[in-house]
């Protein structure tokens, strides 16, 4: 696959089959990020933002770890498009 198609793909699925599965994304960020920030104690909670951005690390650490495997690609394009989303609508708050 070249970038073009990654990216597209990844559009796809943002928009798509995901957005209906997983309901509105920055509510479910909200949510994982309050969780993640008590399960880590964290003394300042963790932003809505933070969430894609480690769900993007998370698949970039998979592509060091074993074989090639373009659906690492395609989610990390995903996780960093929504974390630009949540982050343009957390600023204009």
């Amino acid at each position: 696959m070249n970038a073009p198609e990654i990216a597209n793909k990844a559009a796809e699925l943002v928009g798509g089959d995901r957005a209906e599965s997983h309901g509105d994304m920055h509510q479910h960020f909200a949510h994982v990020a309050a969780l993640w920030s008590a399960y880590l104690k964290l003394e300042q909670p963790m932003s809505v933002a933070d969430v894609p951005h480690m769900m993007a690390l998370l698949k970039i650490a998979r592509t060091k770890s074993g074989s090639i495997n373009v659906d690492d690609w395609i989610d990390g394009a995903g996780y960093l498009a929504c974390a630009g989303e949540v982050s343009t609508k957390e600023y204009r708050r």
